[in-house]
């Protein structure tokens, strides 16, 4: 076997492994996995909220947001993601917790673990995203990181009354797609 073959090979086994660790909720009562979920949305909206001070009143001032872990593999052609995360009505406080998947087409190569904080501005447009769930796209970027070492390229993007934000935690990726990604109400958590 060539070196170019046992890259890719490696490479290929460590993105579905690190997909299948960051998108498991693994085991535990319904209330432990809601609480690794809260977990999550605090860390990740205490990094958002450092790197962009002006989306605490943003989110505050909205309908309502949802915070989702994401890990998404690249290889060659095809694009492939699962996560899970929480809605927050920021109205009547409720909680809808919920899972997603994604796939896509392009050109890349790689792995990363990924938050996704999406602001509602709109109770419909809350409502819809909850009953619905559906959005296609497309994405480019570049990471490099682990932990706090290394650099990622995220950004943010509006798509009608919902502002969305990306923040890479870890990964090595280059890549190109144009993906759909499908979000579900999680019936075991809810």
């Amino acid at each position: 076997m060539n070196i170019s073959k046992l890259t890719v090979k490696s490479l290929l086994f460590t993105a579905i492994m690190t997909l299948t660790a960051c998108a498991s909720m693994g085991s535990g009562t319904v209330a432990e996995k809601q609480q690794a979920i809260l977990d999550m949305q605090e860390n990740a909206l205490t990094r958002l909220y450092i790197e962009k001070p002006d989306t605490r009143s943003q989110i505050r001032d909205a309908a309502g947001y949802a915070v989702f872990t994401n890990a998404n593999i690249n290889v060659l052609f095809v694009a492939a993601g699962t996560g899970y995360g929480v809605v927050n009505n920021n109205v009547t406080g409720a909680k809808t917790y919920m899972n997603m998947a994604e796939g896509g087409v392009g050109l890349g190569l790689g792995a990363k673990d990924y938050r996704i904080v999406m602001v509602f501005h709109t109770q419909k447009a809350m409502n819809y995203f909850i009953d619905n769930g559906w959005t296609l796209g497309g994405n480019a970027d570049v990471a490099a990181k682990a932990g706090n070492k290394g650099a990622s390229a995220e950004g943010e993007g509006y798509l009608g009354n919902v502002t969305v934000y990306t923040m890479t935690e870890s990964g090595l990726t280059l890549q190109a797609t144009v993906k759909g990604t499908k979000f579900w109400v999680d019936k075991e958590l809810n």
